[in-house]
């Protein structure tokens, strides 16, 4: 495997891996993201000339397996079979990040254009390699700009049909599966504060706003700009820390 360091080979390896592909396609993806695993695998599904093509009559096969017997849609109980044949928990972020790629409007749907749209995205037609895409969209998560935008589009994904605000209870499970990932150690402290002073729906600019506060403000709140323009809810969570001792600030 040409004169490659340890590390570099078992990145090679890895990415033979997961996609499948050939060791020369493998180190020209990870050479042109200068070693970044998930550089080389957004450059492998997204570039042209490698992405995999789509049989329509596998993905129409697919996708009547899911659909529901009286609505032209995949539904709840189509979307735990499809997590019982991908051996996934429905619960697993894994699913959320599916969803993205299927810019699916609803939790627990799919229209046909969706589900078809997504796995045509992902250049997938068939479960084995819808199955071997699964460890690529966890690593998408790893992607910052990525996370971003799963993150913004968890919330209307996540929102009852026709409301503004997102259920209180439904955000918190969402905070806590995506900041899993994160690895924010104040979430705990945020959905407690939430239940206990605030204990109502959740709206669009406090979720966006959030992402930010936690991507630039540091655990220890050293620089936390009580002027700045954060919702009111992000400043009496600040105050609410402070009070309880759960954070000491300085100055």
């Amino acid at each position: 495997m040409h004169k490659l360091s340890r590390g570099h080979r078992d990145k090679v390896q890895q990415f033979i891996a997961i996609t499948g592909t050939s060791e020369k396609v493998a180190l020209q993806a990870l050479k042109a993201s200068d070693w970044h695993l998930e550089g080389a695998f957004d450059i492998f599904y997204t570039q042209p000339q490698v992405k995999t093509v789509t049989d329509s009559r596998h993905l129409e096969e697919l996708y009547n397996r899911y659909k529901d017997p009286y609505t032209d849609m995949i539904l709840v109980d189509g979307i735990t079979l499809l997590c019982n044949d991908l051996q996934v928990d429905p619960q697993d972020i894994v699913m959320l990040v599916l969803s993205w790629h299927m810019k699916a409007a609803t939790m627990c749907e799919f229209s046909k254009q969706e589900f078809i749209g997504g796995l045509q995205s992902l250049g997938v037609d068939s479960l084995e390699k819808l199955r071997e895409r699964i460890q690529y969209m966890h690593s998408e998560l790893k992607d910052e700009q990525k996370f971003h935008e799963i993150y913004n589009f968890a919330f209307g994904w996540a929102k009852e049909k026709g409301q503004k605000s997102l259920a209180l209870d439904t955000a918190i499970g969402m905070w806590q599966l995506l900041f899993a990932e994160k690895q924010w150690p104040l979430v705990d402290h945020w959905c407690h504060f939430l239940q206990v002073r605030h204990n109502k729906a959740i709206p669009s600019d406090t979720w966006s706003q959030l992402l930010e506060f936690v991507k630039t403000v540091d655990h220890a709140l050293s620089n936390y700009d009580a002027e700045g323009a954060w919702p009111y809810l992000i400043d009496e969570f600040v105050e609410y820390l402070i009070e309880n001792s759960i954070v000491q600030r300085n100055g």
